[in-house]
């Protein structure tokens, strides 16, 4: 019950930011792409730092996902956007923001939606093939948006020296934060690599022949 009713207070708002984006766009066009953060920045974060539960709950056993793709998959997101687009304002107003945000609840909707009906016993076909394979198609996506919008960031945390960190005497030792974002380039597409690749694991599994008869029956 309560990762049915976690499950659905996450789809709610995934898909209030995902409803919220689709209106905002049908009504001022290309205008509203400009200022997605300030319109649904809030909700967004509250998503994404509920979404932290989920290592929680894998830690203590109500959930079987394995826990260290999921906790790439947060961690990523929870490095983006707080710490490279809600620090930098500049960054908040360009067009990669929307898309990425368009990515990342388009992909929660449909997973939290399986999740809700998977509490319940319940398993459509189409939509446990589409929960295991959009993913695959969509995460690569997201990864070269989350790497622009680091791009992007790189000439403010420059200029800015935002958390870029000079310790003193006797350490004598900087933290240039544009170089540990450049890192983290690295870091992300690594990690890309092994997330696809359990993606891939967990398509096979849910949707083999055998698994797809025995949830059918």
């Amino acid at each position: 019950t309560y990762l049915f009713v976690y499950d659905l207070m996450q789809f709610c708002g995934h898909s209030w930011i995902f409803t919220n984006m689709i209106i905002r766009f049908m009504s001022f066009g290309k205008d509203s792409l400009a200022d997605t953060f300030y319109s649904i920045g809030l909700v967004m974060r509250l998503c994404q730092l509920l979404s932290i539960l989920e290592i929680l709950h894998i830690l203590i056993g109500i959930d079987k996902s394995r826990l260290f793709p999921r906790f790439l998959q947060i961690t990523e997101r929870i490095i983006v956007l707080f710490v490279v687009i809600n620090s930098q304002e500049e960054v908040q107003g360009k067009y990669v923001v929307c898309v990425l945000f368009f990515l990342w609840n388009l992909l929660d909707m449909v997973r939290y939606t399986y999740n809700m009906l998977a509490r319940m016993g319940i398993y459509y076909l189409p939509l446990t093939w589409l929960n295991f394979s959009l993913c695959i198609l969509l995460y690569p996506l997201s990864v070269l948006a989350k790497a622009f919008a680091i791009c992007v960031s790189l000439p403010y945390f420059e200029s800015f020296g935002t958390y870029s960190i000079k310790l003193p005497f006797p350490f004598a030792f900087s933290i240039y934060f544009p170089y540990v974002l450049k890192m983290y380039l690295l870091v992300l597409f690594m990690g890309m690599c092994f997330i696809i690749q359990n993606l891939f694991s967990e398509r096979k599994a849910h949707l083999g022949t055998g698994n797809i008869k025995k949830k059918r029956s």
